[in-house]
């Protein structure tokens, strides 16, 4: 390692040279690279199997029907005035029992359909080295900075002088 004397600074600063003229070299104590990692979005998807869904809408044939059955079995029921609330009874009831019966879903009904579903996702690629810190011994004392290469066991430095 040399080490700039005053003469060949003050010789440097009459002459009107610039820092960059005053160029040395120092001595590398370590260098460690600078690692960064890039996150790259990706899209994961897969195939779930769904319950095929019809929409055939609402039937009213079964309500209608069951109706009418219950009508006719509470007419059979009842005396009197109370054959017409049996009659009443027996067709609501029916009604209501043929509906559920007819719009139930289908419970043999074991047909799925493929259905894609996706979501975005972030992974992580490999390492990259970005850069350098790098320390190296000048005039007694060890100084760190960044370098974007590996300067070896050596690195040459500007000199410079502040007012």
């Amino acid at each position: 390692m040399k080490k700039l004397t005053p003469l060949v600074i003050a010789c440097g600063l009459i002459s009107g040279a610039n820092a960059a003229d005053l160029i040395d070299v120092a001595q590398v104590v370590s260098v460690s690279p600078i690692y960064t990692r890039a996150s790259v979005p990706q899209q994961e998807c897969w195939t779930e199997y769904a319950p095929e869904t019809t929409n055939q809408g609402r039937s009213y044939g079964g309500a209608i029907v069951g109706g009418l059955a219950g009508g006719l079995i509470g007419h059979q029921v009842g005396g009197g005035r109370g054959k017409t609330a049996a009659t009443v009874i027996g067709a609501t009831t029916g009604a209501i029992i043929g509906d559920r019966i007819d719009n139930s879903p289908d419970q043999t009904n074991y047909n799925t359909q493929p259905v894609q579903r996706c979501r975005d996702t972030y992974s992580e690629r490999g390492a990259q080295i970005t850069g350098y810190s790098v320390t190296y011994r000048y005039n007694g004392r060890n100084i760190t900075t960044t370098l974007p290469y590996n300067p070896g066991s050596q690195v040459r430095i500007g000199i410079g002088v502040i007012e």
